[in-house]
């Protein structure tokens, strides 16, 4: 009989590459999602003898019939655009979502995975971060609805691995692209690729000095599965540990789209961390995994994606 993964916001960006791996590898999926910032698009070319979708929000309780091996919770808004827009709903999601999915994986003796998040480093005052870094984040900023949810998230997940006897992952996921990410998401990647096929100026916040790593969605949904089926039950990072900063990353849009877009300045948002970098030295020993995608080819694939979906 095939495993069963439940995974919530399967019709996300991330979501539908988990849903679309667990498919390729034998599994039955179900993708639940409110569609908030998901969408049907994103899983309407997979199988659907192998693919249910139940439209729910996970903030509220959901009964699901039937044996369920994996929850995976990847349900939320991960983008500083999205979570300015539904701040009540992405604190909502990272509180009552994750109890509600651990309460799944609780019923179903299903092991749990929760999607957590390099900005539980905040702005970051050792680099690079490891997973035992507490990190460094404003409980009241604007991003702190966010933060703040993925922090309660990994709380309550470990609560439910230590009260219950629970299998539960956690992975803390760095900055990721890929095709698949909204046009209009906000973040890095979609922003200057836009920008740059659309030929307006690329925006750069700040003086562009600022770093970020930058992990193809392959190599995050690979490394994600091998942590879902290790017996490791702490935090793990997941990016790639090669830096960029913001400025260079601009200009290697430019030169790899062609565009006669010019680089502007604004004023850097409050609380945008200055450095991001993941050390996955326990990514490499737990899970034998590391990236295999280099940033010109994962850009490449992610501009053409784009480029189909931009009028």
């Amino acid at each position: 009989m095939k495993s069963t993964a439940l995974i919530t916001g399967g019709a996300g960006f991330l979501g539908s590459h988990l849903c679309e791996l667990f498919i390729n590898r034998g599994c039955k999926v179900i993708c639940l999602d409110n569609l908030l910032t998901g969408s049907k698009d994103n899983i309407s070319h997979l199988n659907k003898k192998d693919l249910e979708f139940i439209k729910h929000d996970i903030t509220k309780p959901v009964k699901i019939a039937g044996k369920i091996d994996y929850v995976l919770h990847f349900a939320s808004p991960a983008s500083p655009v999205d979570y300015a827009e539904h701040p009540i709903k992405t604190a909502k999601v990272g509180s009552l979502g994750t109890h509600n999915a651990l309460g799944i994986a609780k019923a179903k003796k299903a092991s749990f995975l929760m999607a957590s998040t390099s900005e539980i480093y905040g702005d970051p005052h050792e680099h690079p971060q490891v997973e035992e870094y507490w990190g460094n984040v404003n409980s009241i900023g604007p991003r702190s609805m966010y933060d703040e949810a993925k922090r309660f998230s990994e709380a309550l997940t470990m609560a439910y691995h230590r009260a219950h006897n629970l299998d539960t992952k956690i992975v803390r996921i760095f900055n990721t692209y890929g095709e698949r990410m909204q046009i209009n998401d906000g973040r890095v990647v979609p922003n200057f690729i836009y920008q740059a096929l659309k030929g307006q100026n690329i925006t750069v916040y700040g003086n562009g000095k600022q770093t970020r790593s930058f992990c193809y969605v392959s190599d995050l949904v690979e490394g994600i599965y091998r942590l879902l089926l290790s017996d490791y039950n702490l935090p793990v990072n997941i990016g790639n540990p090669t830096e960029n900063t913001i400025l260079d990353f601009a200009k290697v849009i430019i030169k790899m789209t062609g565009t006669k877009s010019r680089i502007i300045y604004k004023p850097i948002p409050v609380d945008d961390p200055k450095q991001r970098c993941p050390d996955i030295t326990k990514a490499r020993k737990l899970l034998h995994w590391e990236p295999k995608v280099d940033l010109e080819e994962g850009i490449s694939r992610t501009t053409k994606y784009f480029r189909s979906k931009i009028k």
